[in-house]
Order: C-alpha cells, then sequence, then structure tokens
C-alpha cells in the first residue's frame, strides 16, 4: 500500500499551508492509513475530530469535500506518525500492530487508546514520542 507525501508550501513563511488539492489527497491517503491500521468507522471519526458518520462514509467512497485547516492539521500529524512508525519498523506490518499494543511509555494503555482521547494534543504527543524514539530531535 502507498501513501501520498505531502509537501508543504505557504506565503507565510514558518506557517505551512496545505492546499486543496494536496488536502484531498491527504484525506484519500489517510482513509488507506485507517484500513492499513485496521480501524473501525467510531476510531477513524474520532482520530479525524469527530467527523460526521455521512462525512466519513462520503470519504470512504472517494467523495471528500471542503476540508477545514484543523482537519487538514489533524491528518498531517496523522501522516507523521505514520512516518514515524515506518523510519522504527523495516516491516510496515509491525508498525500498523504497533497502534494496538499496550505500551509501557504510555501507562500500558496503546498508542490507539492514546490517540482515541480525542484531543489534537495527543496526536501531537504521539507524533513527538515517535520522533524522540527515532532520534529526530
Amino acid at each position: 500500500m502507498q501513501f501520498a507525501e505531502i509537501q508543504y508550501t505557504s506565503s507565510r513563511p514558518g506557517l505551512p499551508a496545505i492546499s486543496d488539492e494536496e488536502a484531498a489527497a491527504l484525506a484519500r491517503t489517510t482513509v488507506n492509513l485507517f484500513r492499513a491500521w485496521q480501524l473501525s468507522d467510531i476510531e477513524a471519526r474520532t482520530l479525524l475530530g469527530d467527523m460526521a458518520q455521512r462525512t466519513w462514509a462520503r470519504w470512504k467512497q472517494g467523495d471528500i469535500g471542503r476540508i477545514d485547516r484543523d482537519l487538514r492539521a489533524r491528518m498531517a500529524i496523522l501522516m507523521g506518525i505514520h512516518k514515524g512508525l515506518r523510519y522504527l519498523f523495516s516491516d510496515p506490518a509491525r508498525g500498523y500492530d504497533w497502534i494496538r499494543k499496550p505500551n509501557a511509555s504510555f501507562g500500558g494503555m496503546s498508542a490507539l487508546d492514546v490517540m482515541m482521547r480525542g484531543e489534537l494534543t495527543d496526536l501531537i504527543d504521539l507524533r513527538a514520542y515517535l520522533d524522540a524514539e527515532r532520534g529526530a530531535w
């Protein structure tokens, strides 16, 4: 399964912008990633900021509508989490499985448990954890 690399550009230095075309590609890639992670619809919708059930159903069918800035940021962070796992695990399946495995670093919770709290900061913290694990800091 291939996942798109998104290029970030902005007319404002230091503030990356995701174009509408990139956001649509990111949304399609997110659907594929969630399939690889074997997420339920409720889990997927929670990670996307409590997305409406009808909207998620349309996304899974390839009907991607307007994507607001917060959802773009959330998906970009999720792709960063995926990227961090790909760096840590040479076998992609191990990274996909890691999402559900209990982890002492998270008090015995899994990464998915952490992300399911639903806060953007939980995604950011998980991304930072993975970056630190691979020595990206």
